[in-house]
């Protein structure tokens, strides 16, 4: 089972996807992307670990999801990976730095590096028989960004999330802490 719960920032996405898991009979493996990059975003995390559970097995990885949850979870687990989001700002980040691609064949390498994880994340379910529950964020509702590596991440997420989307068995949509499911 693959549920992908998206939505704004603060619109509720981890949180319900805690709640959700905590209804699921099994092991629960919560796979945290974020990485402590200044005091602020040490502090969110720290926030996050307060809320899960402590029998909640939590493993960190900003790259290499499908890897890291076929290396530590078990099969029938529930896994929460949160977030997609994050995941793509980092894996642009390793390979991109502060700058835009450099030409369109860069862009197209991450672009295809990127929807090969989402699609080794989408067979996850079926291979090893996880539950799998997916945040991530919609950004594509604002302003066109301003510089090309703005673009090229709003392109690239709403790509995957899409791809999460068609292969989910449930779709959920936050909006102010309220879920909308939008598919199954």
């Amino acid at each position: 089972m693959l549920v992908l719960i998206t939505g704004g920032t603060r619109s509720g996405r981890s949180s319900q996807a805690v709640a959700l898991a905590q209804t699921m009979p099994g092991p629960v493996f919560f796979l945290a992307t974020a990485q402590p990059v200044d005091e602020e975003m040490a502090e969110r995390i720290r926030r996050h670990r307060q809320v899960r559970p402590p029998a909640w097995v939590t493993i960190e990885e900003p790259l290499y999801l499908a890897k890291a949850l076929t290396a530590h979870a078990s099969r029938g687990s529930v896994v929460v990976l949160d977030c997609v989001a994050v995941w793509l700002g980092n894996l642009l980040h390793r390979h991109l730095g502060g700058a835009g691609p450099r030409d369109h064949h860069q862009a197209e390498a991450l672009r295809q590096r990127a929807l090969a994880e989402a699609d080794a994340l989408c067979r996850l379910p079926d291979t090893m028989g996880l539950r799998l529950i997916v945040v991530t964020s919609e950004v594509g509702m604002g302003l066109v960004p301003e510089t090309a590596l703005g673009r090229l991440y709003r392109d690239l997420l709403g790509e995957v999330n899409q791809m999460l989307a068609r292969r989910a068995d449930r779709v959920v949509w936050m909006v102010a802490g309220i879920p909308v499911t939008i598919k199954g």
